[in-house]
């Protein structure tokens, strides 16, 4: 080793023990951006950690959309919405208690009108004194006195209390809450029904894309290898050019539909990110097969167990038809009388300047019913009893109008009924045609798939053409996109079917 090289060997090791070991603050300077270089990738390991896709079954996904999707959030909200109302409702037949403190200032108070004579006799004047009383007026001519009884400033502060005894339309009001919260729960139900319907079509749609795609690198691979050994032929001069020509069409025309199904799984999979309400920005994928997924329904099952109120938007209007009934019953309770109790409980003063109001009182006993200027209390007790006689026909009217919105939620009924047997035909026709279309598709992929190997091996041996491979090739691929069709639209109609007969959402939510 040469002397440069010891050199430096011995600088470099000296450095690192004067860094190490010494105390001294080049040590904690050296320290301080050692610290962030080593957060900075404990941050960057950590962001990569998130950005690791996450994996999916179709149950997970639609357990991520119940609890994350904006609908499901919004409709969860309502149902907090309802307990609240149902509380605000309880609320109005509890006491209702009010406090209130009043300052006024008058700075004209109003004045007391009478008669001459009356004036008089308010005044103390007696008859030997009387004309002498306002003596250019008449007896019964009005006069105007100043208001002596009632000083220009006043202070009140007062609690009151009032407490319904009977009101027909707080009664109906209770049970009309009770009946708003099962509303709120059935439209919770409805929208799990839409959300699941929804979310299972997107992850059929990205899970057979999977598959597809996953169906063109085999062909690419199967093309290829067949390229090879044409092109080897070639070279050799067993085969023609042009039957490498065709194989290499063939394969070109596999590579471009692989790469369009890949950017159509892209774009399936965001579809799938928006119905979960999942983060897009974050990876996604799926997990499970398509052969796992089961397609066969027992109709019988389907048709012995359906009734009308499995379905969500059934019950909905069942719940809209008992609110529009206690509608009803609000209308006539209207025409009810009104009970209620109230009291009262207050101090008052009164004072000649508004500053006095807050002043202590003079310091000197009650006598004869005169005290000194303080606060002194007042109180009240009463019954109300409202009873409506007369509206102006109102009342017949308003309970006309509800009547009506009633027999229009009864014609309804009978509309989504039409609707409802109308969309199960649809679903059980479309339904059993996708299944045979399935099993036809099925068996042509497979014969397709036979064609194509025997084609291969003959024209390996030397006893078939490069064109019966390519047309077998062509064969194949149409089999397969046939067959993939026809699986989602199973998958699809199935779904449609349990939607129709009520058995998308399960019956435990």
């Amino acid at each position: 080793m040469g002397y440069a090289q010891k050199k430096e060997k011995n600088y470099i090791r000296n450095t690192k023990r004067i860094i190490t070991n010494l105390n001294y603050p080049m040590n904690r300077f050296y320290k301080t951006p050692l610290l962030i270089a080593l957060i900075a990738v404990a941050s960057a390991a950590n962001a990569q950690q998130e950005q690791r896709a996450q994996t999916f079954t179709l149950e997970q996904c639609i357990e991520y959309a119940l609890k994350n999707s904006v609908n499901m959030q919004n409709i969860l909200i309502d149902e907090q919405i309802a307990d609240s109302r149902i509380k605000e409702t309880i609320g109005i037949g509890l006491p209702q208690i009010s406090g209130t403190v009043n300052a006024t200032n008058n700075p004209q108070l109003p004045r007391f009108f009478g008669t001459k004579q009356r004036m008089a006799g308010f005044a103390g004047v007696d008859s030997a004194h009387y004309g002498d009383f306002l003596p250019n007026l008449k007896d019964n001519d009005v006069v105007a006195a100043q208001n002596f009884f009632q000083l220009k400033n006043s202070l009140n502060a007062s609690i009151s209390v009032n407490q319904l005894i009977f009101n027909g339309s707080y009664l109906v009001g209770l049970k009309a809450s009770s009946v708003y919260k099962e509303l709120a729960q059935k439209s919770t139900r409805q929208t799990k029904e839409q959300t699941i319907e929804m979310v299972t079509k997107a992850y059929y749609g990205a899970l057979i894309n999977k598959e597809r795609i996953n169906l063109f690198q085999n062909n690419i691979a199967r093309v290829d290898s067949l390229l090879k050994n044409t092109s080897a032929l070639n070279t050799n001069g067993f085969a023609e050019s042009i039957d490498v020509d065709r194989i290499q069409v063939t394969l070109n025309n596999l590579t471009t539909e692989k790469a369009n199904f890949e950017r159509l799984q892209v774009l399936s999979i965001e579809v799938l990110k928006a119905q979960m309400n999942y983060p897009i920005d974050q990876p996604l994928e799926l997990t499970g097969s398509i052969s796992s997924i089961t397609t066969d329904v027992q109709m019988d099952n389907y048709l012995k167990d359906w009734d009308y109120k499995n379905r969500p938007d059934y019950q909905v209007l069942e719940s809209n038809r008992k609110l529009q009934e206690l509608n009803v019953r609000n209308k006539y309770a209207a025409g009810m009388p009104v009970l209620s109790a109230n009291a009262n409980l207050g101090y008052g003063k009164q004072a000649n300047t508004f500053g006095n109001l807050f002043a202590a009182a003079p310091n000197f006993s009650e006598q004869s019913g005169v005290g000194p200027g303080k606060m002194y209390p007042y109180s009240s007790i009463g019954i109300t009893l409202s009873v409506p006689i007369f509206s102006g026909l109102q009342r017949s009217q308003q309970l006309q109008q509800e009547k009506l919105r009633l027999i229009k939620i009864d014609n309804s009924f009978k509309m989504l009924k039409s609707g409802i047997d109308l969309q199960i035909k649809q679903a059980v026709t479309t339904y059993q045609n996708s299944i045979q279309s399935l099993d036809s598709q099925k068996k042509n992929m497979a014969l397709a798939d036979k064609v194509a190997r025997v084609t291969k091996i003959k024209y390996q041996q030397g006893v078939g053409s490069n064109l019966e491979v390519v047309d077998a090739e062509s064969s194949l691929k149409e089999s397969q996109v046939n067959y993939y069709n026809a699986l989602y639209n199973t998958l699809v109609a199935k779904t449609d079917l349990d939607k129709a007969f009520g058995k998308l959402l399960p019956s435990t939510n």
